[in-house]
């Protein structure tokens, strides 16, 4: 009997160990087959990275511990006594759908139109901002961006030109360019200079641009003895000799901003310069009696912001001080559907300024760029001067 017994359980034991074998041998197979389909088919058809950074960017990360931890019970010491492993049906049906069962935000933004900013933040509201007026980053269709219109440029003799040289006794970086201005979004146009468009997402122009008011305000910023670069890279035609979407304009602009950062060690800030594309009277402010395109500052939430997110609320501060009325506040964007790096991730000093609207005209914006030169000039060179102090100290 108990010979018998033995081989009962000797034989319990091969057979649990041929299941497992088999289960591990077929699960090997499933995945080389699944590598396999992913590896072969056409690109088109690829899972991207991107793609499921998306899927898995709002699972809570306690999910992913819970999983090492079943593996590796080094993971589990990381949680609370009380914490529970989330609610397995509910992750696997945001991973399936993107709705967050507990979040009806999340399936408006999917469905309704323009729902999908709420993955925008106010950090620091301007005069009159709220989740009503945010920044909307518009997606026309690429071949738009690159047509050929007739545009208008009238732009008044009274508008206050600065002169370039500089001012007697005013501090210089002198060969040194010390900014570095691009704009990823470089055929953003105006509707009061396309006379034959009627349709604000089509304002886009090859040569009536907002490469325009970065070269204004390179201006500015060097009459104040700060040197400064304007690129003039047509992303737009990056995009389309590589046959990419509107959406990666970024993933276009960063080659630039990296061979910038790498063969200019001198710069110090890093200016993408857009326009907005909602209403004019959300986008526009009188000050002393002239108009001005109100300015917003976009900060990406996917990253480690803080640096940058503190440089632009200084600036927010300063603009509000001297401008009032003119800096819309800024925000942080990300998740589904927003970019939420912007490039900002390559320097601590990398800023995403919205200039205006797409009603606003030229002449408004170039007083806003004059006066966010004159604004960051009094920054730069205060900071310069704390630097010098700290350093004979």
């Amino acid at each position: 009997m108990v010979y018998k017994n033995d081989n009962k359980n000797t034989n319990r034991i091969v057979n649990r160990l041929y299941k497992k074998g088999g289960i591990y041998l077929i699960s090997v197979i499933i995945l080389f087959v699944v590598i396999g389909i992913l590896t072969t088919v056409s690109p088109a058809y690829r899972f991207s990275s991107h793609a499921i950074t998306e899927w898995t960017s709002e699972i809570n990360g306690s999910t992913f511990l819970h999983l090492l931890g079943m593996e590796n019970r080094a993971f589990q010491e990381a949680f609370p006594e009380d914490e529970k492993l989330p609610n397995l049906s509910s992750t696997l049906f945001h991973l399936a759908t993107n709705i967050k069962p507990n979040d009806p935000t999340s399936l408006l933004g999917n469905e309704l139109p323009g729902f999908a900013l709420f993955g925008t933040k106010i950090v620091v509201a301007g005069e009159g901002t709220d989740y009503t007026n945010l920044p909307v980053e518009s997606s026309p269709p690429l071949e738009e961006t690159l047509k050929d219109r007739e545009a208008v440029v009238d732009e008044p003799e009274d508008i206050e030109k600065k002169d370039n040289g500089n001012k007697k006794g005013t501090p210089s970086t002198g060969e040194k360019d010390v900014v570095f201005i691009y704009n990823t979004h470089n055929t953003e146009s105006f509707m009061p200079h396309l006379p034959d468009v009627t349709d604000p997402n089509l304002a886009y122009d090859k040569k009536v641009n907002i490469t325009r008011v970065s070269d204004r305000l390179a201006k500015g910023l060097e009459a104040n003895g700060i040197g400064t670069n304007v690129d003039h890279t047509d992303i737009m035609n990056i995009l389309n000799k590589k046959n990419w979407k509107y959406p990666k304009a970024y993933a276009a602009s960063r080659p630039v901003v990296q061979e910038a950062i790498s063969s200019n060690k001198d710069y110090q800030y890093i200016f993408d310069i857009h326009r907005d594309a909602i209403a004019r009277e959300k986008t526009t402010a009188e000050i002393d009696g002239k108009t001005y395109g109100r300015i917003v500052i976009v900060i990406g939430e996917e990253y480690a912001n803080e640096k940058n997110l503190a440089l632009a609320t200084k600036l927010h501060k300063m603009i509000e001080k001297k401008y009032p009325g003119l800096s819309r506040g800024v925000v942080t964007r990300g998740g589904l559907g927003n970019n939420g790096v912007y490039n900002q991730d390559l320097t601590e000093n990398a800023l995403l300024f919205e200039f205006g609207g797409v009603y606003n005209k030229l002449e408004e914006l170039y007083r806003s760029a004059d006066a966010l030169a004159d604004v960051f000039s009094d920054f730069y060179w205060d900071a310069e001067k704390v630097n010098a102090d700290s350093e004979e100290g």
